[in-house]
């Protein structure tokens, strides 16, 4: 792969407010993003931590993240994968990718909030989301990253590169319409891991699911293969998880 330029935006210095390096800025489905990574700690406590005021710079000196999306996850990891995110994340812990409801009929990506912020996990009003016109290529692509893919749609257990990324579940992982995920070939590509792809924790359930889809680096069991779970709690087992600035709080605009 093409070597990619990857300066991590150190903070400055100040004493009011803890400090917080950003990621390059990262493009993703036409904007440009700016993120930090969090962890490693379970997911629960990385929202928290994120969620809490830091300072970066004079020109961010008051801000405040918000949890990125399954797409916008992938999208940091693959920027520079085999310089950054596999070796400080993929092969020491666990990426928490984002949240996932695990239901009957398939699995609901990044699902849409209630009222009290809280994701939605009511089957018969996630069904109802889930309009004809909505659905391309087999899977649902509903608004904010959010969507919904099928059993039938992927395969789990182990497969190949291939199988994986042209299936359901990756596609509506990086909430792409094309008949493949491509961010994710870059990541599960045979140059990074030659057996393959392990899709897991991904069975039907009689009761509405909520949990966090998480990818790492199978390296106990089997070395060379990538994991991707679906059984993973929120607050069980630490890993990394990315924020996206909050550019609605006070301070996340450049002063003029």
């Amino acid at each position: 792969m093409e070597e990619t330029q990857y300066q991590i935006r150190k903070a400055e210095e100040r004493e009011a407010l803890p400090a917080i390096d950003l990621l390059p800025s990262i493009s993703h489905q036409g904007r440009q993003l700016d993120m930090a990574l969090f962890g490693p700690n379970n997911y629960r406590k990385n929202v928290a931590h994120m969620q809490k005021r830091h300072f970066h710079s004079q020109q961010l000196p008051d801000i405040t993240f918000t949890p990125a999306t399954t797409a916008e996850s992938i999208s940091a990891v693959a920027y520079n994968f085999a310089d950054f995110a596999k070796p400080q994340i993929f092969d020491s812990r666990w990426l928490q990718a984002g949240r996932i409801i695990r239901a009957q009929e398939g699995v609901f990506v990044n699902p849409l909030n209630d009222s009290q912020g809280n994701p939605i996990t009511d089957e018969k009003t996630l069904k109802s989301l889930l309009k004809a016109d909505r659905k391309v290529n087999g899977i649902y692509l509903l608004n904010n990253d959010s969507g919904f893919a099928p059993y039938d749609s992927f395969t789990r257990g182990l497969q190949d590169c291939d199988t994986f990324v042209q299936g359901g579940l990756a596609r509506v992982l990086v909430h792409t319409p094309e008949e493949e995920a491509k961010l994710l070939r870059a990541i599960a590509s045979p140059e990074f891991y030659k057996r393959g792809v392990n899709v897991w924790g991904f069975e039907p359930v009689k009761e509405p699911a909520l949990r966090v889809v998480s990818l790492n680096s199978d390296r106990s069991l089997d070395d060379g293969r990538l994991s991707v779970d679906g059984n993973y709690w929120d607050y069980y087992n630490d890993g990394y998880a990315f924020g996206v600035l909050n550019r609605s709080a006070e301070g996340a605009s450049p002063k003029k």
